[in-house]
C-alpha cells in the first residue's frame, strides 16, 4: 500500500506540474484544431462523391481524425527523452537508488502527464472540434466504455515503447535520432495519420504483426464503429497482448543496461 501510495503521488505531482504550464497546451488546442481542420478538408477532397473508402464513410473518417489527434493528447509523453537526458547528466545514478523502480515511476509521470492533457486538452479540444466539424459522436455507452478502455491500452502500449527507446539511451549514449525516428514511425503506423486499411494489402499484413495499430487504429475504429461486435473484442485482444508481450524486451533491456551503467555527466 506504501508503494502504490508512493506511485500515486506521482501521478498527482506531474499533474500539477502541467497544471503550472498550461497555457502551452491552451495553445495546443488551436493548433490541434488548425490540424484537424486540415485532416478534414483533404478528405473530403479526396472523397469527392464516394460515399465510403477503406471501409469508412466520410463523417466517419472526419470522426476518425478527430478522435485519433485528440487520443494522442492522452497517449503520447516524452519519457524517453527525460530517461535519455538523465542518462547523459548523470541524474539517473541517484534516481536508481531511490526506493522505488525507475521505469515504473517514469510511467506514473506520463500518466499524470496524459491524465492532465485528458482533461484540459483533449475534453475542451473535441468540444470546439464538435462547434467546428461534423463530427458523429456515438450515443451507446458500450462505445464509450470500450473507447476508453481502449485508450488506456494505447497508453501502455505506446509507454512500454518509449521506455525501450529511452533504454536504449544506457547503450547508444546518445539517443535522440532514435527518439525522433521511433516518433514518425509511431505517427505513420499507428494510423494517426493514415488508418491501416487505407495501406495496400501487402502493407496491411505486416503492420498486424507489430504493436503500433494498438496505440491509435484500434481506439479510433472503436469509436467511429468501424470495428463492430466480435471484431473490437479481438482488437482489444491485440492491445491486451501487446501490453503483455512488451514487458519481455524492457525488463531483459533493463537488466542488462543496469550492469553497463556509465554516467556521462552529474
Amino acid at each position: 500500500m506504501a508503494n502504490l501510495s508512493m506511485y500515486g503521488e506521482m501521478i498527482r505531482i506531474r499533474f500539477l506540474m502541467m497544471l503550472a504550464y498550461r497555457t502551452n497546451y491552451y495553445s495546443g488546442i488551436l493548433i490541434y484544431s488548425i490540424n484537424i481542420g486540415a485532416y478534414y478538408f483533404l478528405w473530403q477532397a479526396i472523397y469527392g462523391s464516394q460515399e465510403t473508402l477503406g471501409g469508412l464513410s466520410v463523417m466517419q473518417m472526419t470522426t476518425y481524425v478527430a478522435i485519433a489527434w485528440m487520443a494522442r493528447a492522452f497517449y503520447f509523453n516524452n519519457i524517453d527523452r527525460e530517461i535519455a537526458q538523465e542518462i547523459q547528466e548523470g541524474k539517473v545514478a541517484i534516481e536508481m537508488i531511490r526506493p522505488y523502480h525507475y521505469l515504473a515511476v517514469k510511467t506514473m509521470q506520463g500518466l499524470g502527464e496524459g491524465l492532465f492533457r485528458l482533461l484540459f486538452f483533449s475534453v475542451p479540444g473535441m468540444f470546439i472540434i464538435w462547434l467546428a466539424f461534423p463530427i458523429d459522436f456515438s450515443n451507446s455507452l458500450n462505445v464509450w466504455a470500450l473507447f476508453f478502455i481502449s485508450i488506456i491500452f494505447s497508453f501502455i502500449v505506446n509507454t512500454q515503447i518509449n521506455l525501450i527507446t529511452g533504454i536504449l539511451t544506457f547503450f547508444l549514449l546518445y539517443n535522440t535520432g532514435l527518439i525522433r525516428a521511433k516518433r514518425v514511425v509511431i505517427d505513420l503506423f499507428s494510423g494517426l495519420l493514415l488508418p491501416i486499411s487505407f495501406y495496400p494489402i501487402w502493407a496491411q499484413d505486416i503492420m498486424m504483426f507489430l504493436p503500433f495499430q494498438a496505440i491509435s487504429y484500434i481506439p479510433s475504429m472503436i469509436f467511429t464503429e468501424g470495428f463492430t461486435g466480435a471484431e473490437v473484442y479481438s482488437a482489444l485482444g491485440i492491445q491486451l497482448f501487446w501490453a503483455l508481450f512488451l514487458i519481455i524486451p524492457i525488463q531483459f533491456l533493463w537488466v542488462i543496461a543496469k550492469k553497463q551503467l556509465i554516467i556521462q555527466g552529474g
